[in-house]
Parts: C-alpha cells; structure tokens; sequence
C-alpha cells in the first residue's frame, strides 16, 4: 500500500511540472505534437526509473557518513556527501547517453524528432530534482525509491502529453500573432499549473 502512494504522488500530488514547475525547458520544446511528446515522456520515465535507485544506492552505501562502515568500522566517520550533485549528475549522464543510443538504434525516426532535446536530458532539473528529493526524503527502502522515480517519470509524461494535445488543436485556432506558439503554450501551462494545485488543495 506504500508503495501505491508513493507511485500515485509522483504522479498527481507532486507532479514534477505542475507542483514544482522542474523540466520546462524540454517540456515547452518538446511539446508541439504527441509522437514526440510521447517519445520523450518515456526516455524520462526510463532514466528517472533507473537513476533514482542508483542514486539511492550511492547516497546510502557511499556518499552519507557513515555509509562506509560495510567496508570497515574505521571509515564510520567518513562523510562523502559533499560530492553528491556531482555523482548524482554523472549517472544521469551516463543512462541518457544509454538512453540516445537506444532510441538511435531502435527508432530513428523518434531520435530525429527529438533532436537535441534527448541529450539534454541530462540537464532536465525534474531528473536531478527526482534524485534530490530521494535523498531529502530518505526512503528507507531501494523500492521505495524506486517507485517515486517512477511515478515521478509517469507524471511529467502525462505532463508533456496533456499539454502536446493542447497545442495540436490550437495551432488550428483563431490565436492572436504575439500569442501563437510558445506564448500561449506559457499561458495554457500557468493556468494547467493552477488549476492542478487547486484541485489538489495546495495552496498558491
């Protein structure tokens, strides 16, 4: 059952656009139809599932102090989180460079589409926000861990999709010229942003 909430907030109560605004960047970029939208969504899914309890792995077997004394009582004063964001990022980096040459391999098309923006999640905050708020929950368990980065990744998914759909039926509308394309994607992401908060009684 701990786990189902744990999945069930990474998607809708914490969702990593609309509660905390993190991976905008390729959210807005990536965002003008679903193939591509879709696409991302699941390298996101991907690297937050793998990542996160790799990242939970370093943190409590190497990084925080004490988390040496599997290798001997003497290093139980050793306190290694100093280089967290560094390794956090390196692992990051290392599933997304996994993660483009699967989807070259197996889906050029897709690897096309994407273009720039697959590599660059390995700069996408809501990726390196899902390894941060790992360790500032401190889940006692790998599995735990594991299911909020995968929720975490179902949400911001079903993020980029929502607002995909969105814009695919309004490139057809009647939208003032300052507004078209990204300026209306901003406006229709703000009030998405609201609304969401509001009808999960969060405060704005």
């Amino acid at each position: 059952m701990e786990y189902l909430s744990i999945f069930v907030k990474g998607i809708f109560v914490e969702n990593m656009i609309f509660a905390y605004f993190l991976g905008m960047c390729s959210y807005l970029a990536v965002s003008k139809t679903v193939k591509t939208a879709v696409g991302l969504g699941f390298a996101v899914i991907f690297v937050l599932g793998i990542t996160v309890p790799i990242n939970y792995l370093l943190e409590n077997f190497v990084l925080k102090e004490g988390a040496l004394t599997w290798l001997s009582p003497e290093y139980a004063t050793v306190d290694l989180s100093f280089l967290s964001f560094i390794m956090f990022i390196a692992v990051i980096a290392s599933m997304v460079q996994l993660v483009e040459m699967i989807v070259e391999k197996f889906a050029p098309a897709l690897y096309g589409a994407l273009g720039i923006f697959l590599p660059l999640i390995a700069v996408n905050c809501s990726i390196l926000g899902g390894a941060l708020f790992m360790q500032e929950r401190q889940y006692p368990s790998i599995g735990e861990a594991t299911v909020f980065g995968l929720g975490s990744g179902v949400g911001w998914l079903l993020a980029i999709v929502a607002i995909a759909a969105i814009r695919e039926k309004i490139r057809y509308s009647n939208i003032p010229d300052p507004l078209k394309g990204l300026g209306i994607t901003f406006i229709l992401t703000g009030l998405m942003g609201m609304a969401f908060m509001a009808f999960m009684g969060i405060e704005i």
